[in-house]
């Protein structure tokens, strides 16, 4: 499963399996961790759930790493030994921080949870979401924009920093960053050229327009949502649908002077966006009464698509099933809902329409919008006001799709039962897309084992009517009922859900009532101490923010000398053996004296460079870039020579007495 999770297991387990394993509530979140590791649940969790040796280490270690201090990645003093054999090997555990000093054990450090950054860059239109680790590098993120933007490394500059250079090798932490980013991509040497101008085409076509149609004899408005790349002919299909005005006898107003090809695309048509207004109504009935020949002249004038000829058949005598063959539903050509639906509202609306056109006007009131606005719907309102929902799913390859619509979902008592006792959604599974969608809304709403359970209905089971009741701590799904059912069966187990959810709702009702008696009587105590308590909650709120901004600082200072005690004790680590005296090589005795009058002594090679002196002396707590040092007489600041140069060349030979000054 670790090595090829994506071929042995749907994404939605994954998904479902990592949250409970790390308590990530967060869907995106989880997801973006998730692709940072292909997929793979093993490498996921372990990226999240803390080791046994501490992260922080391991992450100081590649932050010491890139500064190349001496002794370790750079020239190493001649007369400096290899690395004992004997000396324990790293743990397993900790190969980050074997990486930076193999031949020292590790110490312990406290461990603590990764720190997660987001970072939201904008390039030209587009913004991309990234979720990494503070011990990963800008190298990094430029790796992850590179996949998504199709833009090579080379050419990619990464602005926004708050610090001023910034390197692909600069680890994030180094930088201080808050938890949320934003930054932006230049490509200086990518110049805008007509691939750049289709993809802004393209972004265009995937827009949503709101087309708010006026049906003129009914009096009524449509607000539809339509991407970009619909033409102007299916608008019209659709609205003859909703208006059972056909696409020839629709007579429109609202569209731009330049929309006289119906085959254009909305994002090429010139309507407003986001939102547009259109009117729409039956053409005159006096052109009704022509010839046919010139009806059929009139047909291909007012629609280029040969399938309008169809739309109003039944106005010349002609049966559906005449054209359609054998006369079954399933033979049309029209999905009950599109592939991959993304506009949840827009799907259905779709669903609605299609189902309106295979099985009459008698059929129940579906709930246009997404799942979670049905459970508002039915679960959240007053509990004289609730309902049970029912979730109807639909698959076009079942057999039985056709009669259960047809004789059970349709007839007159299950359609009345269900519009005064239900929320009704639906869904289409037949495309595979839209069916792992639902098993993530599944998975979701109803936890792990419903997903599951509908996953496990075979193709011939469908179509599925699940009926969920509302409660106070989770949904609970009170009965699935399988396409091979009576009307009878179909209703008695409606009616048993029903009799569940009544008793429960009448237990609701009883304590709402108390409750809002309660309230009542409250509402009349605390009328008379309403302003003392407000004076009393704004005092409040004052020292709460007072006492969250001293945590903040509190919390801040710690983080800073936790940062300079890791720092510190990694020098040390980094530091040379001392040299003994009677060391056949030069060596320099230095005397260091601190701000507070203490000495700090310490014999060095004449060979060694001046870079770990510097090192020696920050691991005692004076970093350099805060303390100078300096010698008696003549006067010398060693800490502006070359770090690079030797003891016998900075004149720091046979010894020395320094002190130490704080900068200015």
């Amino acid at each position: 499963m670790a090595t090829d999770s994506g071929n042995n297991m749907d994404r939605e387990i994954i998904l479902a399996d990592f949250q409970a394993c790390t308590g990530i509530d967060n869907i995106a979140e989880a997801i973006a961790l998730l692709e940072l590791n292909n997929w793979d649940l093993v490498a996921a969790i372990n990226g999240v759930i803390p080791q046994e040796n501490g992260a922080l280490q391991s992450n100081f270690s590649s932050q010491a790493a890139q500064t190349d201090l001496f002794g370790l990645h750079g020239e190493p003093p001649a007369a400096t030994p290899p690395p004992s054999s004997s000396s324990p090997p790293p743990s397993s555990s900790s190969s980050s921080s074997s990486a930076f000093c193999p031949s020292r054990p590790q110490r312990n450090i406290v461990e603590r949870q990764p720190r997660m950054l987001n970072f939201r860059v904008e390039y030209r239109r587009r913004c991309v979401e990234v979720v990494v680790e503070e011990a990963s590098t800008v190298g990094d993120i430029k790796q992850i924009l590179q996949t998504e933007l199709q833009i090579p490394l080379s050419k990619m500059q990464l602005k926004g920093w708050k610090t001023g250079d910034v390197s692909d090798t600069t680890v994030l932490r180094s930088l201080h960053l808050p938890k949320n980013n934003s930054l932006y991509v230049l490509t200086p040497d990518i110049p805008t050229t007509a691939s750049s101008q289709d993809n802004t085409q393209q972004e265009a076509l995937r827009r949503n327009f709101l087309l708010i149609v006026n049906h003129r004899e009914a009096q009524r408005d449509y607000s539809l949502n339509f991407p970009g790349d619909r033409t102007i002919q299916e608008v019209k299909r659709n609205v003859s649908d909703l208006t059972n005005i056909p696409v020839r006898h629709q007579q429109w107003e609202g569209w731009p002077a330049s929309a006289t090809d119906e085959s254009i695309t909305l994002a090429a048509s010139g309507i407003s966006y986001p939102c547009h207004h259109l009117t729409v109504y039956r053409r005159p009935a006096s052109g009704d009464t022509r010839e046919p020949s010139d009806e059929s002249t009139d047909v291909h004038m007012q629609s280029d698509s040969e399938g309008d000829d169809f739309e109003d058949v039944s106005e010349f005598g002609v049966d559906e099933a005449e054209i359609f063959g054998n006369g079954t539903t399933n033979s049309r050509k029209c999905p009950m809902m599109p592939d991959n639906a993304e506009d949840e509202a827009e799907a259905l609306m779709q669903f609605t329409n299609e189902f309106t056109t295979r099985y009459g006007e008698c059929h129940p009131v579906f709930f246009i919008g997404s799942l979670e606005a049905a459970f508002q719907e039915a679960f959240y309102g007053r509990a004289r006001d609730r309902k049970l929902l029912a979730i109807y799913l639909h698959n076009d390859d079942s057999v039985l799709s056709n009669i259960f619509c047809s004789q059970m979902l349709c007839a007159e008592t299950v359609v009345s039962y269900l519009c005064q006792n239900f929320i009704t959604w639906a869904w289409d599974v037949t495309k595979e897309a839209n069916k792992s969608r639902l098993l993530t809304m599944c998975t979701r709403h109803f936890g792990s084992v419903v997903s599951q359970s509908v996953r496990s209905y075979e193709k011939d089971q469908f179509p599925l009517l699940l009926i969920v009741m509302g409660k106070r701590a989770s949904n609970e799904v009170l009965n699935i009922i399988q396409g091979n059912t009576t009307v009878d069966e179909l209703m008695m187990r409606m009616i048993g859900a029903m009799e569940i959810f009544k008793a429960q709702q009448q237990e609701d009702i009883r304590d709402e009532d108390e409750r809002e008696a309660r309230e009542m009587v409250k509402r009349e105590q605390d009328e008379a101490y309403r302003l003392s308590l407000e004076a009393d909650r704004k005092k409040k709120e004052a020292q709460e923010k007072e006492v969250a901004e001293l945590n903040r600082l509190e919390q801040m200072r710690k983080e800073q000398e936790e940062e300079r005690e890791a720092i510190r004790l990694s020098l040390e680590q980094s530091l040379p053996e001392e040299p003994k005296e009677e060391c056949g090589e030069p060596v320099s005795k230095l005397r260091v004296r601190t701000s507070s009058g203490e000495f700090l002594e310490r014999r060095f090679l004449g060979s060694c460079r001046l870079q770990v002196l510097f090192d020696f002396v920050a691991s005692k707590g004076f970093p350099q870039e805060e303390y100078k040092l300096l010698t008696t007489f003549p006067r010398r600041n060693i800490t502006q020579l070359d770090p690079l140069c030797t003891f016998l060349e900075a004149k720091l030979f046979p010894q020395e007495t320094l002190f130490l000054e704080a900068k200015d």
